[in-house]
């Protein structure tokens, strides 16, 4: 199978497994449970997912048991773009090229939808068919990652740095939080899942995962500034509207392309030593560096 239509498998097995896992807006609260669907199911790159498959593959995981994870780190995503669409963040009216979950329904509703979502995520994952260790190790992974030690207290470093002057490592470490902790937990878990690799292949992984996550945040920075929101899916132009530190704030435009192809290269190196098994995962960097939306 080639890589695209590899990527394009994972996206539609997560869409089914989503919808599976999520409640039926058929039941009450019939209107939460809708905007949870609303939000989850209206498409999406699903990167996180595909990041936990390729893991997975890599640590011979089955697809099926990889399925929890990958729904598990989807929600929480997802929650975390409802909330942060929300007037008390980043205040955005578009989302994947719809309107986001607060314009949609209304703000206490996509209050309660990113909460939902978070929970929801822990009950999935708490029902992966592996040994209890194992899923012990792929919860505490996920809600490090998702708190004030990760995803949430990035978002709070960058609320309060609107408007301010950060130097290359604040910026570097706003987005290991914000963005990185998420994609570098995703990948953890894929290689959790397969309950085979060594204590050293599992810490090359996520050293791996920490450097993707950042090269994930230099192209969005740079996508920001370049792309129109047609393509985006979201408003362009945003973080320099808001005044927001971004690698091209820091850097420049040539600057931040320069710095993602060091990052790949960085990539590239780091996961080179668990050879063909990691063939996905290669791949996967060169799509981050080459994505246009």
């Amino acid at each position: 199978m080639s890589f695209q239509a590899w990527m394009q498998a994972i996206r539609e097995r997560t869409a089914t497994a989503l919808d599976r896992r999520l409640p039926l807006s058929s039941h009450a609260p019939q209107r939460l449970h809708e905007a949870m669907r609303y939000a989850c199911l209206n498409g999406g790159k699903r990167l996180r997912p595909i990041l936990v498959h390729a893991a997975g593959e890599a640590a011979g995981a089955k697809p099926e048991t990889l399925d929890f994870c990958a729904v598990a780190v989807e929600m929480i995503h997802v929650y975390s773009l409802v909330h942060d669409d929300m007037p008390c963040m980043d205040d955005d009216t578009l989302r994947r090229g719809q309107p986001t979950c607060h314009v949609e329904y209304d703000e206490a509703t996509a209050l309660l939808v990113g909460d939902a979502l978070q929970t929801q995520a822990f009950i999935t994952l708490a029902d992966t068919p592996l040994q209890p260790a194992t899923v012990n190790a792929l919860i505490r992974s996920l809600a490090h990652a998702a708190g004030a030690g990760g995803m949430a207290g990035g978002q709070a470093i960058d609320l309060a740095a609107v408007g301010q002057q950060l130097d290359a490592a604040q910026l570097e470490q706003m987005h290991i939080l914000k963005t990185g902790a998420l994609i570098r937990a995703a990948i953890r878990m894929g290689g959790l899942a397969g309950e085979s690799l060594t204590p050293e292949a599992l810490e090359q992984l996520d050293r791996f995962g920490k450097v993707l996550g950042l090269l994930f945040q230099v192209v969005d920075d740079i996508l920001d500034c370049t792309a129109s929101t047609d393509v985006l899916g979201k408003t362009a132009g945003k973080d320099a509207a808001s005044d927001k530190p971004t690698y091209v704030s820091l850097m420049g435009l040539s600057g931040a392309r320069a710095f993602a192809n060091d990052l790949l290269s960085q990539a590239q190196q780091l996961i080179a030593p668990l050879n063909t098994r990691a063939n996905r995962l290669q791949e996967i960097a060169l799509e981050i560096v080459r994505r246009t939306h």
